[in-house]
């Protein structure tokens, strides 16, 4: 019997400045994935090993390079592993799914984590598994080790999170898709044995509140910056001084950002970090300068301003201005010859949805 339904998952942004691998705010920029299953439709999909029928519209990001072999691509190999950790080896007979991913990719919006997280999503929803988003959460966890991203496009909304440590006898199976860095997952070979289950409770949560009138400020530079590139930069080891200023921040950020109304006296200065901002200013040209210039006195409304994720978009919070804000911002990467766009965003306070 042919069904349909659609997948949303928001884009995010990471680390929100001090809070590097901890938080992270789901963004009202949406992934969409529109799904089919249509037995008398299989013979469109027998070109695939699995069934599935992929494409995208040509408004997505990166939709001329994208796999459409669902062992390759991102969404639907993930969608296989939590199918085969299942028992179920491949997508039901004439499923066809088309992607819209306005996401870009390799910027420090979550595009990765969205799909890891669509894919999670896609396969509960095509094998009827029936999961609770803390239970795909832990899927999505064994394929990105950092759950910053993660959580908050699963669950929405600002949110910090922690993982707890697997054991290696968790992690040993060549059929899981563990990854440090997506979004080419080690592991998860079709070995044709059953993946095993995920732990339970692999990752702890928490949502903070937030206060609707501060919206965020994404301005996207026109180059792709790899989380790999992004992390190699960082050192292996910190000054107990660096990790005291972080620590001190983010306990006051968290509060500060649910105030009203929001203070840019305590907000600005609150999300100033020294563990991972300074180490990329190599990779993200003008990032010092800009991360410094752009004062609340300066540009009234504005209440701070920081790396998003891995970068290289920049994140700034406000309650006004906001097209000064961008464009001031667009102008300094001018400088470097760098171009750009923006988007004003807010919260997606309802995280990842089957619609």
């Amino acid at each position: 019997m042919a069904r349909s339904f659609s997948i949303k998952v928001p884009a995010s942004s990471a680390n929100i400045g001090p809070g590097y691998d901890v938080l992270g705010i789901g963004l009202s920029l949406f992934l969409e994935l529109k799904v089919t299953i249509d037995p008398k439709e299989a013979q469109d999909t027998n070109d695939d090993p699995n069934n599935c029928k992929l494409s995208y519209t040509e408004e997505s990001a990166g939709f001329e390079t994208v796999p459409l072999r669902s062992d390759a691509n991102l969404i639907t190999r993930t969608a296989l592993y939590v199918l085969r950790c299942n028992d179920i080896r491949n997508f039901p007979s004439g499923t066809k799914i088309k992607v819209h991913n306005p996401i870009p990719l390799g910027r420090g919006l979550g595009s990765s984590g969205a799909a890891v997280v669509a894919g999670v999503l896609l396969g509960n929803e095509v094998g009827q598994l029936g999961f609770s988003k803390s239970r795909m959460l832990d899927y999505c966890l064994m394929i990105e080790r950092h759950p910053d991203n993660i959580t908050a496009a699963m669950m929405g909304g600002f949110c910090g999170s922690f993982l707890r440590d697997l054991t290696p006898q968790e992690v040993e199976r060549r059929e899981i898709p563990l990854a440090e860095v997506l979004p080419e997952p080690s592991g998860g070979e079709d070995t044709g044995l059953v993946p095993p289950l995920p732990p339970t409770d692999i990752g702890r949560h928490v949502k903070y509140n937030w206060n609707t009138k501060i919206k965020c400020i994404a301005i996207i530079p026109e180059f792709e910056l790899s989380t790999a590139d992004s992390r190699g930069v960082l050192p292996k080891a910190y000054t107990t001084q660096d990790v005291v200023f972080n620590l001190q921040r983010l306990a006051v950020l968290t509060t500060a950002l649910t105030l009203d109304p929001p203070s840019s006296s305590l907000i600005y200065p609150a999300m100033q970090d020294r563990i991972h901002q300074p180490y990329r200013k190599t990779l993200v040209p003008g990032l010092t300068e800009i991360l410094s210039s752009l004062t609340p006195s300066t540009y009234p409304g504005l209440l701070g301003i920081c790396l998003s994720g891995a970068g290289p978009t920049i994140l700034a919070l406000a309650t006004e201005n906001f097209e000064d804000i961008a464009q001031e911002i667009i102008n300094r990467f001018a400088k470097k010859n760098v171009k750009c766009s923006w988007k004003l965003l807010e919260l997606a306070n309802e995280g990842a949805l089957v619609e």
